[in-house]
C-alpha cells in the first residue's frame, strides 16, 4: 500500500522523507499554514529523493500556474481540492500531462460516486468540514465509502494509532495520505514519519 506525507514546507521535512521513503509527498500551493511558494517548492523538490513523487495541492487555481509547476519539474501529480469540474480537469490533464487526483470531502456515498465520473485518475477521500477544503486532522465515517472502480487516496486524521484500521478496509485504498498525524507542535516530525511509513510497509 502506498503512503503520502503531505504539507512539506522545510528542508528538514525533505530530509525526513528521504530517510523514510514514502511513495508520495505533497506541496500545498493553496491558502494554508502549510502553503509553499514556487521558489521554495522548487528548492525542496531539487533535494527530494527521485523515488518519491511530488504532488501539488491546489484549490481552484489558474491552470497556467499548475502547468508551469509541472513543466518546471516541481510536481509530478496534481491534487485538486476546489470546485474544479470535468471540463477544467480534462483541459488540465491535456496541458499538464500528468495524473490528476480529485479530492472529495465525503458527505454521502452518492456524492463520492458522482465524483468518480469526473475525468480524474484518482479520488482523494477526506473529511467534510464546512468552508474548509482539507487538512482538518479529523476522521470521517468509512461506511460512507461506496464500492469504487477508481483508485483512491484516503485522508482525514490518519496517524500511527489508526493507520492499520484505515489500511484494513475491505476496499483497499491506493494510498494513505497523512499530514497532521506526523506533526509535533505544527511541524513535521521525522520520527513520526519514519514510524508511520514503517507500519504501512510492514503491516498493511
Amino acid at each position: 500500500m502506498n503512503v503520502k506525507i503531505c504539507g512539506l514546507t522545510r528542508m528538514a521535512d525533505i530530509d525526513a522523507v528521504n530517510g523514510a521513503l514514502p511513495d508520495f509527498i505533497g506541496f500545498v500551493f493553496a491558502d494554508s499554514r502549510r502553503k509553499v511558494g514556487f521558489e521554495d517548492a522548487s528548492a525542496l523538490k531539487q533535494q527530494l529523493n527521485p523515488r518519491i513523487r511530488a504532488v501539488g495541492v491546489f484549490v481552484d487555481a489558474e491552470p497556467d500556474d499548475i502547468v508551469r509547476l509541472r513543466r518546471s519539474g516541481v510536481i509530478d501529480l496534481v491534487q485538486l481540492h476546489g470546485g474544479e469540474d470535468a471540463d477544467y480537469i480534462k483541459k488540465l490533464k491535456a496541458a499538464a500531462d500528468c495524473p490528476v487526483i480529485k479530492a472529495v470531502r465525503v458527505r454521502s456515498a452518492q456524492q463520492v460516486l458522482a465524483a468518480e465520473t469526473l475525468p480524474c485518475d484518482y479520488l482523494l477521500l477526506d473529511t467534510y468540514r464546512k468552508n474548509v477544503h482539507g487538512g482538518t486532522g479529523e476522521n470521517f465515517d468509512y461506511a460512507l465509502i461506496p464500492e469504487l472502480k477508481k483508485p483512491f487516496f484516503l485522508a482525514g486524521g490518519l496517524n500511527a494509532g489508526n493507520i492499520k484500521k484505515a489500511a484494513a478496509l475491505a476496499q483497499k485504498p491506493f494510498c494513505l495520505d497523512i499530514s497532521s498525524g506526523v506533526e509535533t507542535n505544527g511541524a513535521k516530525d521525522a520520527l513520526k514519519i519514519r514510524e508511520i511509513v514503517k507500519i504501512v510497509r510492514e503491516e498493511c
